[in-house]
């Protein structure tokens, strides 16, 4: 993923000189088609990892040279398609546990006790965020979507990982789920309550979504594998809100500035390599701690101040 900020990055000098260029200033601030494709990989690998896919994508989206100036109509747009593009990493968990979700349909109607236990957690966890979010979505963008601030979300985070893991708070494995019993249903609804009070830390962009549910799950006792899988399926339903209403909100100034197609190729993109990066994340954590995660914060904002003081971004 550093990788990919690196190519951005060696690729915004030149972008800068189109800029100069006069014929060539429209390029620069459109997203084509490879713009929207680095974007997606961005995207869907980030999403699911404790890294933060939002700050990710600010950073990426500066560095291939999209608008960025306050108030204008492009940032508007590129901070929508920076929401709008995780239908791509929704799909991705839709796909992987559509048997969970085929139990939480079963549980509606009252044909699954179990997918409707599973169900009523999700909605207490979900709750918190998005009526946070919807209240101060504005504040949130004028405040802490710029470089700065994702800087110092991505160094809280690193530490906070490496505190909880150096002073055992977090449990290598997690704690062992009832014998017998399917661990993700043994959430219970306050523990649902806090992981969902925990995941509105999220909405400063650089803390990491993901970093916030899982480490909330795990500090109130819900075995690793449960409380990865309860962030995946809780990131469905925070990002399909927030896709629905940032497209409600701004989807034509979206579509006015980048058209159709090349947001929907960043979407299959993101759809791609969410699928890849779920996967990973799942077979790592079976065997390693977050500690990985704390470093590659600490490296990610290293990189990106260095691209602040030398006026990259």
């Amino acid at each position: 993923m550093a990788t990919l900020l690196l190519v951005a990055a060696v690729a915004r000098p030149a972008a800068a000189a189109s800029v100069m260029a006069g014929a060539a200033e429209q390029a620069d601030v459109a997203l084509t088609w490879w713009k929207a494709a680095i974007l997606g990989v961005v995207e869907g690998i980030t999403e699911y990892l404790p890294i933060s896919s939002t700050g990710h994508l600010l950073i990426a989206s500066r560095l291939l040279g999209l608008p960025d100036e306050k108030g204008s109509a492009g940032l508007e747009a590129v901070n929508t398609y920076a929401i709008a593009i995780q239908f791509g990493a929704i799909l991705a968990v839709a796909g992987l546990f559509w048997r969970r979700f085929r139990d939480m349909l079963l549980g509606l109607v009252g044909r699954s006790e179990a997918g409707r236990h599973l169900l009523i957690v999700l909605v207490i966890a979900f709750l918190p965020a998005a009526v946070l979010g919807a209240a101060f979505d504005n504040k949130i963008e004028d405040l802490l979507f710029g470089p700065w601030p994702i800087v110092f979300a991505w160094v809280a985070g690193g530490v906070l990982i490496l505190v909880l893991e150096r002073t055992g708070r977090i449990p290598d494995r997690g704690v062992v789920a009832e014998v017998g019993r399917d661990p993700l249903l043994s959430i219970t609804y306050r523990q649902a309550l806090i992981i969902g009070l925990a995941q509105c830390i999220a909405l400063w962009p650089g803390t990491s979504r993901s970093l916030a549910t899982i480490l909330g799950a795990l500090l109130v006792g819900v075995a690793v594998p449960a409380a990865v899988e309860f962030s995946f399926l809780l990131g469905f339903a925070t990002l399909s809100a927030a896709t629905i209403f940032k497209l409600a909100k701004d989807g034509g100034t979206l579509v006015e500035q980048f058209g159709v197609l090349n947001p929907l190729v960043g979407a299959f993109f993101a759809l791609v390599s969410a699928v890849l990066a779920i996967k990973w994340l799942i077979t790592y954590l079976e065997r390693h701690d977050l500690s990985i995660f704390a470093w590659y914060r600490f490296a990610v904002a290293g990189l990106a101040v260095a691209l602040l003081l030398g006026g990259v971004l």
